[in-house]
């Protein structure tokens, strides 16, 4: 309701003034609505669990979804760029400049607002998502701060301060679609972990007292979960049971270290794949 307001205000505020600085705060508002509702869908379907045709998880739809967002942000932005070069050629006099001043200053209120109401369910809940969506929102401060700068400048006279802001604006759109895209087609490609998190895998699964090495691990991230494969390297003369133990244990061993509790940031779901190798083999084909 409160975001919704927002909207309404900053859409009244627009039209009122014919603000293009004001126009591209509308355009960011109406993109986070826009992305809010999409994930929404999007993590319904990413959070279902495994099924026959699809083993490995449905996460990477919010990958998929992910690149669309960034498209439409950057689509935007573009939009946003050509209004504001043809305003900086073509300049018009900003009518109602005060009426944005405190519709940004109403803004920027609400926006402290879901920043609190985010950080009181983040401290409950400890949401990777919810924690995502708030830095968002904290660099909406800044994008409101910056609009009603602009919007200050415009009433005092200053013609060309609101399609410059309104470039501002746009360039801190592309941005966030980069930042977006990036994230996204690395979890399309697969890429691995981050080292640190590489390291205290093998440090984790060579701590167990029947491990003698760790190699061939391979790694990557579909979604909010972490798929880990390696070889464990045991004693030549143990029995496949014993094997089969000493893996399982070394499973649980990864995916506590990896818990929802311990690394909040990690989001707490690790799928753990280990081949048992006899030590002595993997020496001698490293040698």
């Amino acid at each position: 309701m409160l975001v919704s307001l927002m909207i309404a205000a900053k859409a009244w505020a627009w039209l009122a003034s014919g603000s293009a600085a004001m126009l591209g705060s509308l355009t960011d508002s109406l993109l986070d609505v826009s992305a809010t509702l999409m994930n929404f869908f999007v993590l319904s379907y990413a959070l279902k669990p495994a099924d026959d045709d699809h083993r490995f998880g449905h996460g990477k739809a919010e990958a998929l979804a992910g690149l669309g967002q960034a498209a439409f942000i950057a689509g935007s932005a573009c939009l946003l760029t050509f209004h504001a070069v043809e305003r900086f050629i073509n300049p018009i006099q900003v009518t109602h400049s005060l009426l944005g001043v405190w519709v940004s200053v109403f803004a920027i209120f609400c926006t402290l607002a879901v920043v609190f109401v985010q950080y009181q369910a983040i401290k409950r809940t400890e949401s990777v998502a919810l924690k995502a969506d708030s830095l968002h929102y904290k660099g909406d401060l800044l994008l409101n701060l910056a609009v009603l700068v602009a919007l200050l400048l415009a009433y005092f006279g200053v013609m060309g301060a609101d399609p410059i802001f309104a470039m501002l604006v746009a360039a801190y759109l592309l941005f966030n679609a980069w930042q977006i895209a990036t994230e996204s087609a690395a979890h399309l490609m697969d890429r691995e972990l981050p080292d640190e998190e590489k390291e205290q895998i093998v440090a984790v699964a060579c701590a167990h007292e029947a491990v003698h090495g760790v190699h061939a691990l391979r790694t990557r991230q579909g979604g909010k979960i972490r798929f880990v494969e390696f070889h464990l390297e045991l004693d030549d003369h143990i029995t496949l049971v014993q094997a089969h133990r000493i893996a399982d244990e070394v499973e649980v061993l990864v995916k506590e270290a990896f818990s929802l509790k311990k690394h909040p940031e990690f989001g707490g779901e690790v799928d753990v794949l280990i081949h048992q190798d006899p030590v002595s083999v993997t020496r001698k084909s490293k040698a």
